[in-house]
C-alpha cells in the first residue's frame, strides 16, 4: 500500500481510538477540558500512537491492550506542544495552521491544558492497568514505566530544559545537541516503539532493540524538523518558520549546515531500518514510514 495511504488509515484509526478517550467539556472545569481537547483534535501526524499500534501488531500483540496507551501518549505528546508554544518558550501563535493553544484560550488556560493532559494520559493508563488481563500485565506495567521515565527529568522534559539553557550560547558542543535530540525529541518516539513491544509481551532485548530504533529515527526526525525550519515554508508547514534562529536555540543544522544535516538525517533512518530489519513479521510499512517521515516537507 502507498506510505502515505496507509499513513493517513492509520492516522484515522488513531483520531477514533483518541475520541473514546478524550473527556466530556463539562462541569466547572469544562473551559479547561475545551482546552485540553482543541490541543489534542489541532491534529498532525500521530507518528508516536501509530508507532506504538505498529510495533505492538508486528509482535503479535493486541491493539485493544495497546489503544489506551497510544491514546496517553498523544496526550503527553499534545501537551508538551502546548507548554511549548506558550510565550516563556518559544512564543508561537500558529500550529499546524491553527492558532495555538494559549491564543485562543489564554496564556493561563494553556498552561493548565498541558497540566491537565498530561495527568490525564495517567489517569488513561491507570484505568487500562485495572482492567488489564492478568497474561498481559506485566507488559502493561513495563509500558507505563517506559512512558513515566520518557516523559520527565530523564527524558523529554529534561531534554527541553538543556535546550532553553543552551540558548544564546556561543559555545555549543556536539554532544549538547545530542542530549538535546536524544531526550527531547528521541526519548518519546522511542518510547512508542518500546511500549508497543513490550505490550506485546515481547523479550527485553526487542524492546531495547525497538527502544534504539527509535532514538534513531527521532535524531533524523528532528533533524529534518530543523532543516525545514529553514527552507521550508508558513503555508506548507502550518507554522512560523525561522523560530530557531529567531530564539537563538542550538540546533545540528545552525552548527553543521544544511547538506551535513541531510547526510545526517540519511543516515540515522538507514541505521533506524536497520534494526526494523530484525523485527519480526512484515516490517515493509514501517521502513517506507521511517523514509516518508525524514523525507517530509511539513
Amino acid at each position: 500500500m502507498e506510505t502515505e495511504k496507509w499513513l493517513l488509515l492509520r492516522r484515522d484509526q488513531v483520531e477514533e481510538i483518541l475520541e473514546k478517550y478524550l473527556p466530556a467539556e463539562e462541569g466547572d472545569a469544562a473551559t479547561l477540558l475545551s482546552a485540553m481537547n482543541y490541543s489534542v483534535r489541532a491534529g498532525g501526524k500521530r507518528l508516536r500512537p501509530i508507532l506504538l499500534l505498529e510495533l505492538c501488531r508486528l509482535y503479535g500483540g493486541s491493539e485493544e491492550v495497546a489503544s489506551p496507551f497510544a491514546a496517553a501518549l498523544e496526550c503527553i505528546h499534545s501537551y508538551s506542544l502546548v507548554h511549548d508554544d506558550l510565550p516563556a518558550m518559544d512564543d508561537d501563535m500558529l500550529r499546524r495552521g491553527k492558532p495555538t493553544t494559549h491564543a485562543v484560550y489564554g496564556e493561563a488556560m494553556g498552561i493548565l491544558a498541558g497540566d491537565g493532559l498530561l495527568n490525564y494520559a495517567f489517569e488513561i493508563i491507570a484505568g487500562a492497568l485495572s482492567d488489564m488481563d492478568p497474561s498481559v500485565l506485566p507488559g502493561g506495567i513495563r509500558a507505563f514505566s517506559i512512558l513515566s521515565r520518557a516523559a520527565g527529568a530523564f527524558g523529554m522534559i529534561g531534554g527541553q530544559c538543556v535546550d532553553i539553557e543552551a540558548e544564546g550560547k556561543e559555545e555549543i558542543s556536539d554532544g549538547l545537541i545530542d542530549s538535546i535530540y536524544h531526550n527531547k525529541t528521541g526519548a518519546l518516539i522511542a518510547s512508542a516503539m518500546s511500549m508497543g513491544t513490550a505490550l506485546a509481551m515481547a523479550h527485553a532485548e526487542d524492546i531495547d532493540r525497538a527502544a534504539e530504533c527509535g532514538y534513531a529515527l527521532g535524531r533524523a526526525f528532528q533533524i529534518r524538523d530543523d532543516i525545514l525550519d529553514v527552507t521550508g515554508s508558513e503555508e506548507v508547514l502550518g507554522k512560523p518558520i525561522g523560530s530557531d534562529e529567531r530564539n537563538l536555540k542550538p540546533t545540528y543544522v545552525a552548527m553543521h549546515g544544511i547538506e551535513k544535516a541531510q547526510e545526517e538525517v540519511r543516515f540515522q533512518t538507514e541505521y533506524a531500518k536497520s534494526l526494523v530489519d530484525k523485527m519480526p513479521g512484515d516490517t515493509e510499512q514501517l521502513r517506507a514510514l521511517m523514509d516518508y517521515l525524514t523525507g517530509r516537507e511539513m
